[in-house]
């Protein structure tokens, strides 16, 4: 019997060495593969059209994720820099012969949107034609679609054009059920983060920067779709204060599209504009495969290099990731670029709503210190505001869109009170033996004492101070100045270069031809920092499932956006400067 259990062990360990053995001889040939297949560039044949179809997340910075022999792992954000890029190659490539915008709703933020309506404007002014066709267009997605010159709309479809409006969620009532006690220590009248914990509703201050909000974002969307459909401001506010569009007839006599087709009357419409027969087929190029294009722009650069240090998410200590700021891994990425003699100027491109108040400043520093030896130009995506304008204010120059979420420049605290909740819920009681009056600082199973929200609030006014102080200097503005345009309040990139917190309109493409100008240099090329996880890794990282934020995203939909505050409330350490309420709108 000990004979056979030996045996039978050895032909176990036998079977899973042999596994193991085969597994990594077939990951090195799918490596190889791989490594040969991405090495070579993609070819396009002479009169194909560009295939603009952004059904997928945008963020700022695309991955280096790779499609893998018919597996590509959990969907990828496309990358707004690849997109703008391809764009400006498109533009010269004689072997594209205009773009097919495939358009429904666009999940990205307005300022996202509006880049690459610019992107589109300046391809269109090579000659080259932009149609744009949909079963049904969004209003971010109309607003993308007027740049076109034919756009088109099926004979069933629709256009929603409403007006924007922003959902706020607010918290006070299931806290009150659970019996927990927000205790909310903060500076800045505006500052609303705090708010959906102790209101059911937006405070007046609130609900005003909101609506001046919104109605900059909508006043820059009504001024693109009148200088490209002629249709004049106060007719557009009109035709959506009474829901006209009900229709595609509808969306044909107020002007909003050029003409009602099908999907096949489309195509038959694009050979002849393409001058291709009937019975030929149209030669595509996606987005993404039109990335991997050699690009005939390019020269060989000299060793001039400009970094793009890109910081998405929220600001938190540590090491972070492509989705939250870490300030170790934010603030080494800007280090490394001003210690590399051959980068002669940083963007800093921008995308978050704050986070952590100390960590923010530690990335401050870094942007500082960078600042005093090459040019660092702060470039705002879709919200850089709060702890996301502290970590630019140092900057050389600030561009941000026309409608990109900044300031709230303001800071607070929250300790929950859970004693509540633990003693009349749950029947679970706490006690402290202590060596010192304030041994139990800070405390989350009972209130805090008088003296400890005294201590809590200088601490939270030291900031906004501090905070105060450093805008003013980046700005070169009064210390007051920043004050009254500070105390929390949001503003639009439109509102913000008038009171002097950014200096100029732009995207990414605007802020890197700005560091360009302000280096002196022409001849350079683009390095991205933080270095991003090598393709395989992200496949490993898809395969294995240690990627869950994807597997959620996918599972939540659009309600992933309450995960992320419950998400940002449990982790909240320290002071905070940022900006939790949600101003996305419909």
């Amino acid at each position: 019997m000990k004979q056979f259990f030996k045996i039978m062990f050895a032909s176990m360990l036998g079977t899973l060495l042999l596994f193991v053995l085969v597994f990594f001889i077939s990951l090195g040939i799918i490596l190889a593969i791989v490594a040969t297949a991405s090495s070579e560039e993609t070819v396009i044949a002479k009169n194909t059209l560009l295939h603009l179809k952004l059904n997928k997340e945008i963020a700022d910075r695309g991955s280096k994720s790779k499609f893998i022999m018919g597996y590509a792992g959990p969907e990828k954000a496309t990358g707004l820099n690849d997109m703008l890029d391809n764009l400006k190659k498109a533009k010269k490539d004689d072997n594209i012969a205009g773009i097919y915008l495939d358009l429904s709703d666009i999940p990205a933020g307005i300022s996202t949107v509006d880049e690459i309506r610019e992107g589109l404007l300046d391809f269109k002014s090579s000659g080259k034609f932009i149609w744009a066709y949909s079963e049904g267009y969004s209003q971010k997605s109309y607003y993308l679609a007027t740049v076109a010159d034919k756009l088109l709309l099926n004979p069933q479809g629709i256009i929603e054009f409403k007006g924007l409006a922003s959902e706020q969620v607010f918290l006070k009532g299931m806290l009150e059920k659970l019996d927990i006690k927000p205790q909310i220590i903060r500076h800045g009248k505006f500052k609303a983060a705090t708010e959906p914990l102790f209101l059911d509703k937006m405070s007046p201050e609130n609900r005003r920067q909101i609506t001046e909000l919104i109605g900059s974002i909508w006043d820059r969307m009504l001024t693109g779709i009148t200088e490209s459909r002629k249709i004049s401001k106060t007719d557009l506010n009109r035709i959506a204060d009474s829901l006209k569009i009900q229709t595609a007839e509808d969306a044909l006599k107020y002007k909003f599209v050029d003409q009602l087709v099908y999907k096949d009357e489309l195509l038959s419409m694009l050979r002849k504009q393409m001058k291709i027969a009937e019975s030929k087929k149209i030669t595509l190029v996606s987005m993404e495969n039109y990335t991997s294009v050699a690009d005939t722009r390019k020269t060989s650069a000299g060793g001039d290099k400009i970094a793009i240090i890109y910081a998405a998410g929220t600001i938190s200590g540590g090491e972070g990731d492509d989705q939250s700021i870490g300030s170790e891994r934010i603030s080494r990425a800007i280090r490394k670029a001003r210690e590399d003699d051959k980068v002669k100027a940083i963007v800093f491109r921008i995308n978050s709503g704050g986070g952590s108040a100390l960590a923010s400043d530690v990335i401050w520093r870094e942007v500082e210190l960078a600042k005093k030896v090459k040019p660092v130009v702060a470039s705002f995506g879709d919200v850089a505001a709060s702890g996301g304008y502290y970590i630019a204010c140092a900057a050389t120059k600030i561009i941000a869109d026309p409608t990109s979420i900044t300031g709230s420049i303001g800071v607070f605290g929250v300790i929950p009170n859970m004693q509540g909740l633990f003693n009349k819920k749950l029947g679970v009681t706490f006690d402290w033996a202590m060596t010192n009056k304030n041994g139990d600082f800070i405390p989350v199973m009972k209130p805090l004492s008088s003296y400890q929200t005294l201590l809590i609030q200088r601490d939270v006014d030291h900031i906004y101070d501090v905070f105060t102080g450093k805008v003013a200097d980046g700005r070169k503005l009064q210390k007051t100045q920043v004050d009254s345009v500070g105390q929390g309040r949001v503003w639009s990139g439109i509102s913000a270069k008038t009171i002097g917190l950014i200096d100029e309109f732009g995207g990414l493409t605007k802020a890197v031809e700005l560091a360009a100008e302000l280096a002196k240099t022409k001849n350079y090329k683009i390095i991205s920092l933080p270095e991003q996880k090598e393709w395989f890794e992200e496949l490993i990282d898809q395969v294995t499932g240690n990627d869950p934020s994807v597997k959620l995203k996918e599972a939540l939909g659009t309600d992933y956006r309450f995960y992320q505050y419950y998400k940002e409330l449990r982790d909240m350490k320290g002071v905070q400067a940022r900006m939790m309420m949600d101003v996305d709108f419909n």
